[in-house]
């Protein structure tokens, strides 16, 4: 039997659910938001660095593949952590967004197939 999480990543970028707080969802005129904020777990990649939690940088909203008719909004909170020796900002290095786009990149892969018919 699938677990939620499971579940989600059917509908909603995998990167999402794996790296990402579902904080609240709300449905306004068709259109569904999504708020994300990224786990307070520091990068893999600076393991060997003495990280601390510094808060987010701002807010980004992307569109995703429709759900039920209804039109989604994904609002996603990225991280930011201080190296606490150099005080060095670190964040990831996300690909959420498609270049050139304000939509997920299997969003705008879809998009990019269908114009081609």
């Amino acid at each position: 039997m699938l677990n939620d999480a499971e579940i989600l990543k059917l509908f909603l970028p995998e990167l999402l659910i794996e790296h990402f707080d579902i904080i609240k969802f709300e449905e306004e005129n068709k259109i569904l938001h999504i708020y994300f904020e990224e786990k307070n777990s520091a990068p893999i990649e600076f393991s060997s660095l003495i990280l601390q939690s510094k808060g987010f940088v701002p807010e980004i909203t992307v569109d995703d593949f429709p759900l039920r008719g209804k039109t989604v909004k994904l609002h996603i909170k990225r991280r930011r952590w201080t190296e606490t020796k150099t005080g060095n900002i670190i964040q990831r290095d996300w690909s959420l967004i498609a270049k050139g786009t304000r939509m997920t990149q299997d969003f705008a892969e879809f998009l990019k197939k269908i114009c081609r018919y």
